[in-house]
């Protein structure tokens, strides 16, 4: 069975449970659910060099983390089609995509559900079209463009990283 749930930047993901909760030495073990979501990096080949868009926006600590747009699936709707909507209402960026960069996956719990996520992140490489950041929506704090190596040092999550790294052999500058 597939449903819908709430990720925790509070966005509609697809998951399907996979097992149920249980007491384990009298400490609840959380059911677990798979999610999956997608994005993209947005990216401009300019005179100086590859420019890419990262967002930033607090985790649950409040901490600032620096990351690529991605959100989770509409009912429907493919992972290419969800991952341009994410971007273009996370950016306000019109994009297309160029290639597929890879998946990125990883366990959270979210708490107010009481659930664990195994969370599966299908991420584009995608060109700039057009649009404007003034235009995105508020889930993130801040869109900046920024120089590829600046965008590769500033990134949160190492996971992210490695899937541009790997990925930067196979780009056409």
């Amino acid at each position: 069975m597939v449903s819908a749930c709430q990720e925790p930047g509070g966005l509609s993901s697809r998951h399907v449970p996979q097992e149920h909760g249980t007491q384990v030495g009298g400490v609840a073990r959380y059911p677990t659910r798979r999610a999956v979501s997608a994005g993209g990096l947005v990216y401009e080949d300019r005179p100086e060099g590859r420019w890419v868009v990262l967002i930033s926006r607090r985790n649950t600590a409040g901490q600032l983390q620096w990351t690529l747009p991605k959100g989770g699936l509409e009912d429907g709707e493919d992972l290419e089609a969800a991952a341009l909507r994410e971007v273009r209402e996370e950016t306000g960026l019109e994009c297309e995509i160029t290639q597929k960069l890879g998946i990125v996956d990883y366990w959270f719990v979210w708490k107010p559900d009481q659930v664990r996520y195994h969370k599966f992140v299908h991420y584009y490489l995608m060109a700039h079209l057009g649009g404007d950041t003034a235009t995105r929506d508020d889930e993130a704090e801040d869109v900046v463009w920024m120089p590829l190596d600046t965008a590769l040092a500033r990134l949160s999550h190492p996971n992210e990283l490695r899937l541009i790294r790997a990925a930067e052999m196979s780009w056409s500058a």
